[in-house]
């Protein structure tokens, strides 16, 4: 957004004060998390400015994924959007940017809902904001009611309906947390999901949040709801059989110059973008539609040592462990050593041994989908 003034020092620190305490709050010191935590004035200042500049981007992968399919889930005359747990409206703004950036542009009428005033007077002023600079068609309506209380605000389905950062949110400390979370969204999506939508969910990269979303997810697979993205159903179960396991993606990210600043000042390095997401439906459409059943994502950090390069993949056959060793390198794998965590391949004359598959010297390695903004 074009209108911020510049920052004096005393100003500067006191917000880098204030990113580093929400920063702590989101990781480290979680269970102490206040609910409604963006009515403290300046938790809310220290994410306008750091955290949604960054986290308006996460939206774009999932969103770019959904654009690929051959039945153009995007497409449309116009497209309804749900944001739940709004917030400041960062996805609002992610999706007008993302939209900004397609040939087709179809009106885009949101919704945005919140329990906290503050944040929808500021997704209301940052929305008219980005409007007023964008040549973009979109509205907005404004709810104000917790998730548990939807039904008695909403009427109609949505194309599309976003929950980021919520749903950690809900129930915390409760012990029956799970299944009341799967218990509340699967009223949502059964209320107000098209039979053709998409249900978007972003949660923070942190291992306990990734398995909670997994959690929650597994009971509504089992009430019909399908995966489209990012991994089949069988191999995003099988990251809650370890459980150091979880989904997360690591995109890079060039952070504006306020946010270098403060991270000079803090000692943070805001320098990717660092979350996990999972893209539900009702009509079993999938991203192997697009790829091929025989697609793979990569879902780790290259792992060298002595001899060999290692990545985990999910595919058709669940979340597996792929090993190319140096002294197999050849032409047609070497582009092995060039993934990246998110990227999506297909390997031609995998070798199976045991709980693993190894690239030999024969095997073709194919980028399909380089994971990147």
């Amino acid at each position: 957004m074009t209108g911020a003034r510049k920052l004096s020092k005393d100003e500067l620190k006191a917000l880098a004060a204030d990113v580093l305490r929400l920063s702590r709050l989101l990781t480290k010191e979680r269970d102490g998390l206040p609910a409604a935590y963006l009515r403290d004035e300046g938790l809310r200042g220290a994410y306008v400015r750091y955290f949604l500049p960054a986290n308006i981007y996460k939206i774009h992968i999932p969103l770019t994924e959904l654009s690929l399919h051959a039945k153009n889930l995007l497409s449309k005359e116009r497209l309804r959007i749900l944001d739940i747990g709004a917030g400041p409206g960062t996805s609002l703004l992610g999706i007008m940017e993302f939209f900004g950036r397609q040939a087709q542009r179809p009106p885009l009428e949101f919704t945005a809902v919140d329990e906290v005033s503050e944040n929808l007077r500021d997704a209301e002023a940052l929305f008219q904001e980005y409007r007023n600079e964008h040549p973009v068609n979109a509205s907005l309506r404004i709810v104000k009611s917790t998730v548990e209380r939807l039904a008695h605000h909403l009427e109609g389905e949505f194309d599309i309906i976003v929950l980021s950062n919520v749903l950690n949110e809900l129930f915390p400390g409760d012990a029956e947390k799970t299944a009341k979370r799967a218990e509340v969204l699967k009223n949502v999506l059964d209320r107000h999901l098209g039979p053709d939508g998409s249900c978007v969910i972003i949660e923070p990269a942190l291992r306990e949040t990734s398995r909670e979303m997994v959690n929650v997810v597994c009971k509504l697979l089992a009430e019909g709801f399908t995966i489209y993205a990012p991994c089949p159903e069988r191999a995003f179960r099988a990251v809650l059989e370890n459980p150091r396991d979880w989904y997360h993606e690591d995109v890079p990210w060039d952070p504006p110059a306020l946010i270098r600043e403060i991270d000079k000042l803090i000692g943070l390095r805001k320098d990717a973008l660092k979350f996990s997401y999972v893209v539900l439906r009702k009509d079993g459409l999938s991203l192997t539609d697009v790829h091929g059943v025989d697609s793979c994502r990569i879902v780790s950090e290259p792992l060298v040592s002595k001899g060999k390069i290692e990545f985990y993949l999910c595919g058709p056959g669940g979340r597996l462990r792929v090993t190319r060793l140096d002294k197999d390198r050849t032409p047609q794998n070497a582009s092995f050593e060039d993934l990246r965590r998110g990227d999506i391949v297909r390997f031609d004359g995998l070798i199976r041994e045991e709980k693993r598959l190894k690239v030999g010297k024969d095997t073709v390695v194919a980028l399909l989908s380089a994971c990147s903004l």
